[in-house]
């Protein structure tokens, strides 16, 4: 079809409005895809929802993992359809969200579960993933096949709710039992169509566990990635990217082999001078050197 002048005029001026009307849609033009888990704001996000979001935003975050969701109080007093609004307003995607699933793991109660799904579906979540594990129901290789089981049993619900489930490691996960550690029988235990992995590469790196190491053994099963650094005088302490140990560049380079689609800066301590400027010096440093 011959374009004239005129229309090619007119064409043109409609999508520049469209996008003055819609600014998510600019700022997601120029942007890479960089994630931030929100905990790491787990003092300021509480008091100001909105304007954090705004400055999570501005430091050049396009993904976000959410934190915090109860069945009482929803997402620090917003319900997931208020909290939707805020995201979309600054451009934000939560991909995945952490959510406590209650009684679930200890005696298979799904209350939480079918909640967290729910805040999931509307806020267009891809992952329900599974933070911690309660110290009382890991205490033995039979408690972690017993939580495996759960975990295909909650992943078989998500999937049928269009939703993912995965779960984040911590240190504990790598202690021993007998010659095998929680975390082997996590992986061997639980389907791989339905339980994933969000790997925390500050708790490998605290543990001394090699990650590419894990990703040839099980390829494609770790989905997601918390990158967090260490403090290079204090291993107990985060830092921003770049300004610790962790070697991220060679980690970056296994991400096809690690099947890592998304992945979420985290700092919990030590930020220079405060949370939103370290947020934005590891931005900074995994646009610049990383992606």
């Amino acid at each position: 079809m011959k374009l004239s002048r005129r229309n090619f005029i007119i064409n043109t001026s409609i999508v520049a409005a469209t996008v003055c009307l819609i600014p998510s849609l600019a700022f997601a033009s120029n942007k890479k895809t960089i994630g931030l888990q929100l905990y790491t704001l787990r003092d300021e996000l509480p008091k100001d929802v909105k304007g954090t979001l705004e400055k999570v935003a501005l430091a050049g975050y396009t993904e976000v993992e959410l934190y915090g969701f109860s069945i009482k109080d929803k997402f620090w007093g917003l319900s997931p359809q208020e909290l939707k609004k805020l995201l979309d307003t600054n451009g934000l995607k939560a991909v995945s969200g952490h959510y406590e699933l209650g009684m679930f793991l200890s005696d298979g109660n799904t209350t939480e579960l079918e909640a967290a799904i729910k805040a999931a579906k509307i806020l267009k979540n891809e992952y329900i993933t599974i933070p911690w594990l309660h110290e009382s129901i890991r205490k033995s290789a039979d408690d972690y096949k017993k939580i495996a089981s759960l975990l295909n049993k909650a992943g078989d619900m998500c999937k049928a709710a269009g939703l993912k489930l995965a779960y984040h490691n911590h240190d504990f996960e790598f202690k021993k039992y007998g010659d095998i550690a929680g975390y082997e029988i996590l992986l061997k235990e639980t389907d791989k169509n339905l339980v994933y992995f969000e790997m925390d590469l500050y708790w490998m790196a605290y543990s001394k566990i090699d990650p590419i190491q894990l990703f040839k053994q099980n390829p494609g099963r770790f989905t997601m990635w918390h990158v967090k650094d260490m403090d290079k005088s204090n291993a107990t302490l985060n830092t921003e990217i770049g300004s610790g140990v962790i070697d991220f560049k060679s980690i970056f380079a296994e991400a096809k082999l690690s099947g890592m689609k998304h992945f979420f800066v985290e700092q919990e301590t030590n930020y220079k001078p405060n949370a939103i400027e370290s947020v934005k010096t590891s931005c900074k440093f995994i646009e610049k050197e990383l992606i």
